[in-house]
C-alpha cells in the first residue's frame, strides 16, 4: 500500500480538491486560509453557513432565486452570502434607496406645501377674481385642510368668490404612472396617480384614492348602501349589486373605468352584514382635489357667484397668496411611507427629489438623484437597474449584497435615527411602529428586535434590515427571493431571520 512520505502535503491537496466540492457560500479566502494552516472563521461562523444553507433547501423555494447576504453591522464584514452578487427585483426594498436619498437630499425636516392663491381682489365680501389651488407635491393632504382653507378666507371677510376655481399641479410634471406600473393596478391604491396636487382619505395618506364604503340595504333584493370618503362628485358610482339573504356570502367587486372616474360595483352583500371598504385611485387626482375644496368652500358659507367654473391651470405670476398649509416632517411622513410600505409616497418623493436637485419634478430626473446618492453611499451603480421609486416595478434589480452595503453605510449619517425609526419591527401589533412585520416573528427574541423593509410583488418576496442576536451582534441582512410560486415564501424568511437572532456569534 502507498503512502505519502510528505502527510503536510497530502492534507494540502486534499483539501484544495475539496475547494471544488464545497457549497458556494463558503468563500475561497476561507478555504486557503485553511489550506496553509491559518485560522479563519470560527466554527461558529461554518455552522451558521451550515444552518442556512440548510433553510435555503426549503421546498418553498423549489425553482426560484433566493440571493442572501448577512453583514456584521459594526465592520461591514460580509459574514453570509448566497447569491449575494446576482441582480435581483427588490418589490419594496426599494424603498430603502428612496427614503435614504430624500433624508440625505432634503433633510428630515423638510416639508410639504400647498397652497391658495388669488389674482383678484376683494371688495367688500367679495372676492373678484379666480382662485388657485397649488399643489407642491404634499401626500398628506387631508379634507379637513381644504376645510381650514375655507375658513381662512371667511376670517379675511371672504363670503364669495366671483370667479373660476383653478386646480394647479404643475410643480411636477404630468406623467401619472411609473413606466412598468401593470394596467391591472391602475385602479387600486397601491398604483394611484402621481399628481402634484392630490387628497388623501384618511391618515394612511393614500393619496388620489377615494375610500369607497359597501353596506347591505335594510330590505332584502335592494342595492347595497354606498359612501365615499370624502364624500365628492369627481366620481360616478355606477351601483350593480344586491342585499342577498344572510347565509349568503358577501361577494363584492370594485373596479374603476380605463380613462374614467366610473366606478362599478357588483356582488351580493349580505342582510345585517358587515360592511365592505375599499380604497380606489382616481383619474387625475387634481381635480379630486378641487372639487372636494369646492364642497369645503359650500360647507363653510363661502359662495360662488356668476359663471364660475372648476378647471386645470397654472397659477400666474402676479397673485396673491392668500393662505397655505405646510406638510409633516419628511422625518414623520416616513412612518407611514415605510411602516405601510406606501407606494404613492416613494413615486412622489421621486418627483420631488428631481424638483429640489435638478428643477424637473420627473420620474428620470428624481431616479437619477436616488442613483448619485446611494452610489455616493458605497452601492455600486454598475449592477443596479432602477426604474420607480416603491418597488412596483418588475425592471428594478439590486444584488442583495448591494441593499447590506447599503444598510451598513447608512448608519454613519446624521439621520439614520430617523431612517431605522421608520422600518417595520417584528411582532409589534400597533400598525404605525409594527408595520407591515405586526403579525411575523411575533415570538422572542425577534419581536421587536427586527427592524427591516418588506417587499412583495407577484414571484417576488423581499426583507432587509438591521437585527441584533442574543449575544449582541448587531446583523444587517438582506434575503431577496424571485420567482417564487409559494405563497408563503416568506416563512423561509423568518427562519432565516430567527437564526440570525438565536445564533451565538461570540461562542
Amino acid at each position: 500500500m502507498y503512502r505519502n512520505k510528505n502527510p503536510k502535503k497530502a492534507l494540502l491537496v486534499l483539501l484544495m480538491a475539496m475547494v471544488v466540492l464545497m457549497p458556494f457560500s463558503v468563500r475561497d479566502k476561507d478555504l486557503l486560509a485553511a489550506a496553509s494552516g491559518e485560522s479563519s472563521q470560527s466554527d461558529t461562523n461554518l455552522s451558521l453557513q451550515d444552518k442556512l444553507n440548510s433553510l435555503l433547501k426549503d421546498g418553498r423555494l423549489e425553482g426560484a432565486l433566493t440571493g442572501v447576504s448577512v453583514r456584521n453591522a459594526e465592520t461591514g464584514e460580509v459574514l453570509y452570502s448566497n447569491l449575494g452578487d446576482t441582480r435581483l427585483h427588490p418589490a419594496s426594498n426599494m424603498k430603502l434607496l428612496t427614503a435614504a436619498a430624500a433624508l440625505d437630499k432634503l433633510g428630515m425636516e423638510y416639508q410639504f406645501t400647498t397652497e391658495l392663491w388669488t389674482d383678484g381682489a376683494v371688495k367688500g365680501k367679495v372676492l373678484q377674481g379666480n382662485l388657485y389651488l397649488k399643489g407642491k407635491g404634499d401626500p398628506t393632504l387631508l379634507k379637513e385642510d381644504l376645510d381650514k382653507f375655507a375658513q381662512d378666507l371667511k376670517a379675511k371677510g371672504i363670503h364669495k368668490i366671483k370667479g373660476d376655481l383653478i386646480a394647479d399641479d404643475s410643480w411636477y410634471d404630468d406623467v401619472r404612472y411609473s413606466q412598468d406600473l401593470n394596467w391591472s393596478d391602475e385602479s387600486n391604491y397601491t398604483g394611484a396617480q402621481v399628481s402634484a396636487l392630490s387628497l388623501s382619505p384618511n391618515e394612511d395618506y393614500d393619496a388620489g384614492t377615494v375610500i369607497v364604503e359597501t353596506s347591505p340595504a335594510a330590505k332584502l333584493g335592494d342595492s347595497a348602501q354606498v359612501n365615499l370618503t370624502p364624500a365628492t362628485d369627481y366620481v360616478t358610482i355606477v351601483n350593480k349589486t344586491k342585499t342577498v339573504a344572510k347565509n349568503e356570502p358577501k361577494k363584492i367587486s370594485i373596479t374603476r373605468e380605463h380613462g374614467t372616474n366610473t366606478i362599478i360595483i357588483e356582488g351580493t352583500i349580505p342582510l345585517n352584514g358587515s360592511k365592505s371598504r375599499s380604497w380606489v385611485a382616481v383619474w387625475e387626482p387634481a381635480g379630486y382635489a378641487l372639487d372636494v375644496l369646492n364642497k369645503s368652500l359650500q360647507e363653510n358659507g363661502v359662495e360662488r357667484i356668476g359663471n364660475s367654473n372648476k378647471k386645470m391651470g397654472v397659477t400666474p405670476p402676479d397673485t396673491t397668496l392668500l393662505t397655505f398649509k405646510k406638510s409633516m416632517p419628511l422625518k414623520e411622513l416616513l412612518i407611514p411611507f415605510m411602516k405601510l410600505s406606501n407606494n404613492g409616497h416613494g413615486e412622489t418623493l421621486t418627483k420631488e427629489l428631481g424638483k429640489a436637485v435638478y428643477g424637473e419634478g420627473s420620474w428620470d430626473k428624481g431616479l437619477q438623484v436616488i442613483e448619485e446618492t446611494i452610489v455616493d453611499l458605497g452601492v455600486d451603480g454598475d449592477t443596479i437597474v432602477l426604474r420607480d421609486g416603491s418597488g412596483m416595478s418588475h425592471k428594478t434589480m439590486i444584488p442583495a449584497n448591494e441593499l447590506t452595503k447599503l444598510l451598513y453605510s447608512l448608519q454613519g449619517k446624521s439621520w439614520f435615527s430617523s431612517f431605522e425609526n421608520s422600518l417595520p419591527v417584528a411582532g409589534i401589533t400597533d400598525r404605525m411602529v409594527g408595520g407591515t412585520l405586526r403579525s411575523r416573528m411575533k415570538q422572542p427574541p425577534t419581536t421587536g428586535n427586527v427592524k427591516a423593509k418588506t417587499g412583495s410583488l407577484t414571484g417576488v418576496s423581499t426583507l432587509s434590515g438591521y437585527i441584533t442576536s442574543t449575544d449582541g451582534e448587531k446583523l444587517i441582512f438582506s434575503i431577496m427571493n424571485n420567482n417564487h410560486l409559494s405563497s408563503a415564501v416568506s416563512g423561509v424568511e423568518d427562519a432565516i431571520v430567527t437564526e440570525l437572532a438565536t445564533h451565538n456569534f461570540k461562542k
